[in-house]
Protein backbone atom coordinates (compact mmCIF):
# COMPACT_ATOMS: atom_id res chain seq x y z
CA UNK A 1 0.00 0.00 0.00
CA UNK A 2 1.04 3.75 -0.79
CA UNK A 3 1.84 5.70 2.36
CA UNK A 4 -0.50 8.45 2.53
CA UNK A 5 1.63 11.57 1.85
CA UNK A 6 3.52 13.52 3.80
CA UNK A 7 3.69 16.39 0.85
CA UNK A 8 0.67 17.91 -1.10
CA UNK A 9 -1.56 17.69 2.16
CA UNK A 10 0.40 18.75 4.63
CA UNK A 11 0.16 22.24 5.18
CA UNK A 12 -2.98 22.24 3.34
CA UNK A 13 -4.30 25.87 1.93
CA UNK A 14 -7.88 26.47 2.17
CA UNK A 15 -9.62 27.05 -0.67
CA UNK A 16 -9.25 30.67 -1.39
CA UNK A 17 -7.13 31.56 1.67
CA UNK A 18 -4.26 33.71 1.36
CA UNK A 19 -4.90 34.34 -2.72
CA UNK A 20 -2.76 37.39 -3.38
CA UNK A 21 -5.39 39.06 -5.62
CA UNK A 22 -7.05 40.31 -2.19
CA UNK A 23 -10.38 41.27 -2.54
CA UNK A 24 -10.56 41.51 -6.73
CA UNK A 25 -13.59 40.54 -8.37
CA UNK A 26 -14.61 36.89 -8.43
CA UNK A 27 -13.72 35.76 -11.86
CA UNK A 28 -9.90 36.96 -10.89
CA UNK A 29 -9.77 38.83 -14.43
CA UNK A 30 -8.52 42.60 -15.77
CA UNK A 31 -10.91 44.15 -17.50
CA UNK A 32 -8.61 46.23 -19.33
CA UNK A 33 -4.89 46.82 -19.49
CA UNK A 34 -5.12 50.15 -16.83
CA UNK A 35 -7.22 48.04 -14.32
CA UNK A 36 -4.30 44.70 -14.84
CA UNK A 37 -1.64 47.29 -13.42
CA UNK A 38 -4.02 48.60 -10.77
CA UNK A 39 -4.34 44.91 -9.78
CA UNK A 40 -0.30 44.44 -9.89
CA UNK A 41 0.06 47.10 -8.04
CA UNK A 42 -2.53 46.19 -5.43
CA UNK A 43 -0.91 42.97 -5.09
CA UNK A 44 2.95 44.49 -4.44
CA UNK A 45 1.50 46.45 -1.65
CA UNK A 46 -0.76 43.36 -0.60
CA UNK A 47 3.04 41.66 -0.68
CA UNK A 48 4.82 44.92 1.25
CA UNK A 49 2.24 44.54 3.94
CA UNK A 50 2.70 40.76 4.61
CA UNK A 51 6.23 41.06 4.44
CA UNK A 52 5.81 43.88 6.96
CA UNK A 53 3.46 41.94 9.33
CA UNK A 54 5.74 38.80 9.13
CA UNK A 55 8.50 41.10 10.73
CA UNK A 56 6.37 42.91 13.24
CA UNK A 57 4.83 39.80 14.26
CA UNK A 58 8.83 38.43 15.11
CA UNK A 59 9.97 41.57 16.67
CA UNK A 60 7.20 42.46 18.66
CA UNK A 61 5.17 39.40 19.26
CA UNK A 62 1.06 39.17 17.67
CA UNK A 63 -0.42 40.23 20.90
CA UNK A 64 1.31 43.77 19.51
CA UNK A 65 0.27 44.35 15.78
CA UNK A 66 -1.61 47.57 13.96
CA UNK A 67 -2.56 49.16 11.47
CA UNK A 68 -0.58 51.91 12.02
CA UNK A 69 2.31 49.76 12.53
CA UNK A 70 1.37 47.88 9.46
CA UNK A 71 1.42 50.50 7.59
CA UNK A 72 4.50 52.51 8.82
CA UNK A 73 6.47 49.60 8.62
CA UNK A 74 5.55 48.48 5.07
CA UNK A 75 5.58 52.16 3.39
CA UNK A 76 1.59 51.93 2.20
CA UNK A 77 -0.81 54.03 3.28
CA UNK A 78 -3.84 53.70 5.60
CA UNK A 79 -6.03 54.33 2.48
CA UNK A 80 -4.69 51.19 0.73
CA UNK A 81 -4.41 48.90 3.68
CA UNK A 82 -8.10 48.96 4.01
CA UNK A 83 -8.62 48.79 0.23
CA UNK A 84 -6.98 45.22 0.59
CA UNK A 85 -7.95 44.12 4.21
CA UNK A 86 -10.74 44.57 7.02
CA UNK A 87 -8.57 44.78 9.56
CA UNK A 88 -4.89 43.77 11.56
CA UNK A 89 -6.70 40.30 12.20
CA UNK A 90 -7.69 40.08 8.52
CA UNK A 91 -3.96 40.86 7.18
CA UNK A 92 -2.47 38.35 10.02
CA UNK A 93 -4.20 35.61 8.89
CA UNK A 94 -3.54 35.97 5.27
CA UNK A 95 0.06 36.35 6.43
CA UNK A 96 -0.21 33.31 8.54
CA UNK A 97 -1.38 31.44 5.21
CA UNK A 98 1.52 32.98 3.14
CA UNK A 99 3.63 31.85 5.58
CA UNK A 100 2.09 28.28 5.24
CA UNK A 101 2.31 28.32 1.49
CA UNK A 102 6.20 29.27 1.88
CA UNK A 103 6.59 26.25 4.21
CA UNK A 104 4.64 23.78 1.22
CA UNK A 105 7.19 24.67 -1.33
CA UNK A 106 9.79 23.34 0.81
CA UNK A 107 7.87 20.36 1.50
CA UNK A 108 7.18 20.36 -2.66
CA UNK A 109 10.32 20.51 -3.69
CA UNK A 110 11.40 17.14 -1.80
CA UNK A 111 8.52 15.16 -2.40
CA UNK A 112 8.47 11.63 -4.13
CA UNK A 113 5.29 10.25 -4.12
CA UNK A 114 6.77 6.34 -4.95
CA UNK A 115 9.22 6.52 -1.81
CA UNK A 116 8.22 4.31 1.06
CA UNK A 117 6.60 6.10 4.59
CA UNK A 118 10.08 6.36 6.06
CA UNK A 119 12.12 8.67 3.58
CA UNK A 120 8.72 10.69 2.74
CA UNK A 121 8.60 11.30 6.22
CA UNK A 122 13.02 11.73 6.39
CA UNK A 123 12.90 14.27 3.63
CA UNK A 124 9.83 16.45 4.53
CA UNK A 125 11.38 16.46 7.79
CA UNK A 126 14.24 18.23 6.56
CA UNK A 127 12.29 20.19 4.07
CA UNK A 128 10.22 22.35 6.94
CA UNK A 129 13.40 22.09 9.18
CA UNK A 130 15.51 23.66 6.50
CA UNK A 131 12.44 26.52 5.77
CA UNK A 132 12.72 26.92 9.60
CA UNK A 133 16.64 27.75 9.39
CA UNK A 134 15.98 29.72 6.33
CA UNK A 135 12.58 31.86 7.24
CA UNK A 136 13.25 32.46 11.03
CA UNK A 137 10.35 35.19 11.15
CA UNK A 138 8.06 32.78 9.15
CA UNK A 139 8.82 29.76 11.18
CA UNK A 140 8.62 31.91 14.22
CA UNK A 141 5.16 33.04 13.20
CA UNK A 142 3.47 29.87 12.35
CA UNK A 143 5.07 27.81 15.88
CA UNK A 144 5.50 30.67 18.03
CA UNK A 145 3.10 33.28 18.11
CA UNK A 146 -0.08 31.24 16.12
CA UNK A 147 -1.57 30.07 19.38
CA UNK A 148 -1.72 33.55 20.78
CA UNK A 149 -3.23 35.41 17.33
CA UNK A 150 -7.02 34.25 18.27
CA UNK A 151 -9.76 31.58 17.79
CA UNK A 152 -9.35 31.94 13.96
CA UNK A 153 -5.51 31.30 13.91
CA UNK A 154 -5.76 28.62 16.60
CA UNK A 155 -8.29 26.92 14.55
CA UNK A 156 -5.92 26.77 11.63
CA UNK A 157 -3.12 25.84 13.64
CA UNK A 158 -5.59 22.58 14.60
CA UNK A 159 -6.01 21.48 10.88
CA UNK A 160 -2.28 22.01 9.92
CA UNK A 161 -1.30 19.86 12.68
CA UNK A 162 -4.01 17.58 11.96
CA UNK A 163 -2.54 16.51 8.62
CA UNK A 164 0.82 16.15 10.16
CA UNK A 165 -0.09 13.83 12.81
CA UNK A 166 -2.23 11.67 10.19
CA UNK A 167 0.64 11.54 8.15
CA UNK A 168 3.41 10.71 10.81
CA UNK A 169 0.31 7.86 11.69
CA UNK A 170 0.73 6.46 8.36
CA UNK A 171 3.99 4.93 10.13
CA UNK A 172 1.35 1.85 11.29
CA UNK A 173 0.31 1.03 7.74
CA UNK A 174 1.03 -2.37 7.01
CA UNK A 175 3.01 -2.97 10.15
CA UNK A 176 1.75 -5.91 12.43
CA UNK A 177 4.00 -5.24 15.17
CA UNK A 178 2.60 -1.70 15.83
CA UNK A 179 -0.67 -2.84 16.12
CA UNK A 180 -0.97 -1.38 19.66
CA UNK A 181 0.05 1.62 18.40
CA UNK A 182 -2.76 4.62 18.16
CA UNK A 183 -2.59 8.08 16.72
CA UNK A 184 -2.16 9.47 19.89
CA UNK A 185 1.42 8.17 19.40
CA UNK A 186 2.08 10.28 15.93
CA UNK A 187 0.50 13.15 18.23
CA UNK A 188 2.69 13.25 20.88
CA UNK A 189 5.24 12.69 18.24
CA UNK A 190 4.39 15.86 16.08
CA UNK A 191 3.84 17.85 19.31
CA UNK A 192 7.69 16.75 20.88
CA UNK A 193 9.17 18.04 17.75
CA UNK A 194 7.53 21.66 17.38
CA UNK A 195 8.46 22.00 21.12
CA UNK A 196 12.06 21.30 20.35
CA UNK A 197 11.77 23.84 17.15
CA UNK A 198 9.38 25.98 19.07
CA UNK A 199 12.65 26.55 22.08
CA UNK A 200 15.07 27.07 19.04
CA UNK A 201 13.09 29.41 17.52
CA UNK A 202 12.63 31.27 20.92
CA UNK A 203 16.73 30.71 22.23
CA UNK A 204 18.53 31.28 18.87
CA UNK A 205 18.89 33.68 16.21
CA UNK A 206 20.77 30.99 14.76
CA UNK A 207 19.08 28.02 15.55
CA UNK A 208 20.75 25.55 13.03
CA UNK A 209 17.67 23.57 12.68
CA UNK A 210 18.43 21.17 9.96
CA UNK A 211 21.66 19.50 11.85
CA UNK A 212 18.44 18.36 13.83
CA UNK A 213 16.89 16.16 11.02
CA UNK A 214 18.56 13.03 12.12
CA UNK A 215 17.64 13.03 16.05
CA UNK A 216 14.20 13.79 15.39
CA UNK A 217 13.78 11.54 12.45
CA UNK A 218 15.48 8.80 14.89
CA UNK A 219 12.69 9.07 17.63
CA UNK A 220 9.80 9.40 15.01
CA UNK A 221 10.94 6.63 13.85
CA UNK A 222 11.36 4.04 16.88
CA UNK A 223 7.65 3.28 18.28
CA UNK A 224 7.15 2.54 14.12
CA UNK A 225 10.43 0.74 12.88
CA UNK A 226 12.22 -0.43 16.17
CA UNK A 227 15.61 0.49 17.76
CA UNK A 228 17.55 -0.78 15.39
CA UNK A 229 16.54 1.94 12.16
CA UNK A 230 16.10 4.01 15.18
CA UNK A 231 19.89 4.20 15.47
CA UNK A 232 20.42 3.94 11.55
CA UNK A 233 18.57 7.27 11.47
CA UNK A 234 21.38 8.82 13.68
CA UNK A 235 24.22 7.75 11.47
CA UNK A 236 22.74 8.54 7.72
CA UNK A 237 23.61 11.37 6.06
CA UNK A 238 21.48 14.27 5.91
CA UNK A 239 19.08 14.46 2.65
CA UNK A 240 20.12 16.84 -0.22
CA UNK A 241 19.25 20.49 0.67
CA UNK A 242 16.31 21.80 -2.77
CA UNK A 243 15.32 25.01 -2.55
CA UNK A 244 12.30 26.13 -3.10
CA UNK A 245 11.50 28.55 -6.07
CA UNK A 246 11.31 31.60 -5.42
CA UNK A 247 8.76 33.32 -3.49
CA UNK A 248 7.37 36.82 -2.82
CA UNK A 249 8.18 37.55 0.05
CA UNK A 250 12.03 38.20 -0.89
CA UNK A 251 10.64 41.04 -3.16
CA UNK A 252 8.26 42.22 -1.00
CA UNK A 253 11.03 42.56 2.08
CA UNK A 254 13.34 44.70 -0.74
CA UNK A 255 10.36 46.88 -1.99
CA UNK A 256 10.00 47.77 1.98
CA UNK A 257 13.21 49.39 1.81
CA UNK A 258 12.61 52.06 -0.48
CA UNK A 259 11.71 55.38 0.84
CA UNK A 260 8.72 55.48 -1.75
CA UNK A 261 5.59 54.12 -2.51
CA UNK A 262 4.89 52.32 -5.98
CA UNK A 263 1.36 53.08 -6.74
CA UNK A 264 -0.18 52.97 -10.26
CA UNK A 265 1.50 55.71 -11.82
CA UNK A 266 4.92 54.50 -10.57
CA UNK A 267 3.98 51.33 -11.83
CA UNK A 268 3.01 52.29 -15.23
CA UNK A 269 5.97 54.07 -16.08
CA UNK A 270 8.01 51.13 -15.06
CA UNK A 271 5.74 48.79 -17.38
CA UNK A 272 6.20 51.19 -20.26
CA UNK A 273 9.86 51.43 -20.13
CA UNK A 274 9.84 47.18 -19.41
CA UNK A 275 8.16 47.45 -23.28
CA UNK A 276 10.47 50.24 -24.53
CA UNK A 277 13.56 50.07 -23.49
CA UNK A 278 15.69 53.33 -24.19
CA UNK A 279 12.74 55.10 -24.30
CA UNK A 280 12.55 58.98 -23.66
CA UNK A 281 11.56 61.37 -21.22
CA UNK A 282 8.45 62.36 -23.57
CA UNK A 283 7.84 58.83 -24.86
CA UNK A 284 7.24 57.40 -21.29
CA UNK A 285 4.77 60.30 -20.68
CA UNK A 286 2.53 59.81 -23.55
CA UNK A 287 2.36 56.01 -23.09
CA UNK A 288 1.87 55.83 -19.74
CA UNK A 289 -0.82 58.76 -20.20
CA UNK A 290 0.59 61.66 -17.98
CA UNK A 291 0.48 64.80 -19.78
CA UNK A 292 2.70 67.21 -17.55
CA UNK A 293 6.24 66.64 -18.95
CA UNK A 294 7.18 67.60 -15.56
CA UNK A 295 5.84 65.46 -13.32
CA UNK A 296 7.48 62.53 -15.84
CA UNK A 297 10.71 64.21 -15.27
CA UNK A 298 10.62 64.23 -11.27
CA UNK A 299 9.28 60.50 -11.07
CA UNK A 300 11.97 59.02 -13.64
CA UNK A 301 14.88 61.19 -11.51
CA UNK A 302 13.18 59.70 -8.71
CA UNK A 303 13.12 56.03 -9.99
CA UNK A 304 16.54 56.79 -11.04
CA UNK A 305 18.21 57.87 -7.82
CA UNK A 306 15.91 54.45 -6.57
CA UNK A 307 18.19 52.33 -9.03
CA UNK A 308 14.89 51.26 -10.61
CA UNK A 309 15.76 52.51 -13.98
CA UNK A 310 19.15 54.21 -15.42
CA UNK A 311 19.60 56.35 -18.37
CA UNK A 312 21.88 54.95 -21.36
CA UNK A 313 22.60 58.57 -21.72
CA UNK A 314 23.81 59.12 -17.99
CA UNK A 315 27.32 61.50 -18.72
CA UNK A 316 26.96 62.32 -22.41
CA UNK A 317 27.03 65.65 -23.48
CA UNK A 318 23.98 67.71 -22.25
CA UNK A 319 21.04 68.11 -24.85
CA UNK A 320 21.03 64.40 -25.64
CA UNK A 321 17.17 62.88 -24.65
CA UNK A 322 17.17 60.06 -22.17
CA UNK A 323 16.99 56.77 -23.00
CA UNK A 324 15.48 54.52 -19.88
CA UNK A 325 15.51 50.99 -19.12
CA UNK A 326 14.41 49.16 -16.23
CA UNK A 327 17.86 47.96 -13.53
CA UNK A 328 17.90 44.31 -12.23
CA UNK A 329 15.42 45.51 -8.84
CA UNK A 330 12.90 47.52 -11.36
CA UNK A 331 12.74 44.41 -13.73
CA UNK A 332 11.93 42.53 -10.58
CA UNK A 333 9.14 44.76 -9.63
CA UNK A 334 7.46 44.04 -12.98
CA UNK A 335 7.95 40.43 -13.11
CA UNK A 336 6.35 39.82 -9.89
CA UNK A 337 3.21 42.17 -11.27
CA UNK A 338 3.57 39.76 -14.36
CA UNK A 339 3.69 36.43 -12.23
CA UNK A 340 0.45 37.20 -10.79
CA UNK A 341 -0.85 36.71 -14.40
CA UNK A 342 -0.86 40.57 -15.17
CA UNK A 343 -0.71 42.07 -18.87
CA UNK A 344 1.70 44.57 -19.57
CA UNK A 345 1.54 48.51 -20.04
Amino acid sequence: MTPRSMAPSVLGARDGAGSPAGKRGQDGASSSPAQAVHDGVRDIQRARMIAAMVELAAELGVGKLSVSAVVTRSGVSRRTFYEVFTDVRECLMATLEDSLEHARSYVRAVDEPSATWRERTRVTLHALLCFAEDEPAHARLLVVEAPGAGVEALERRAQVLGELIDAVDAGRTGAGRNAALTSLTAEGLVGSVLAVVHARLVGSSNPGLAELTNPLMSMIALPYLGAAVARKELERPLPKRRCPPTQSFEGASRLNDLPMRITYRTMRVLNVIAAQPGASNRQIGVAAGMVDQGQVSKLLQRLDRLELIMNRWAGQERGMANQWQLTPTGEEIVRATRNSGKAGP
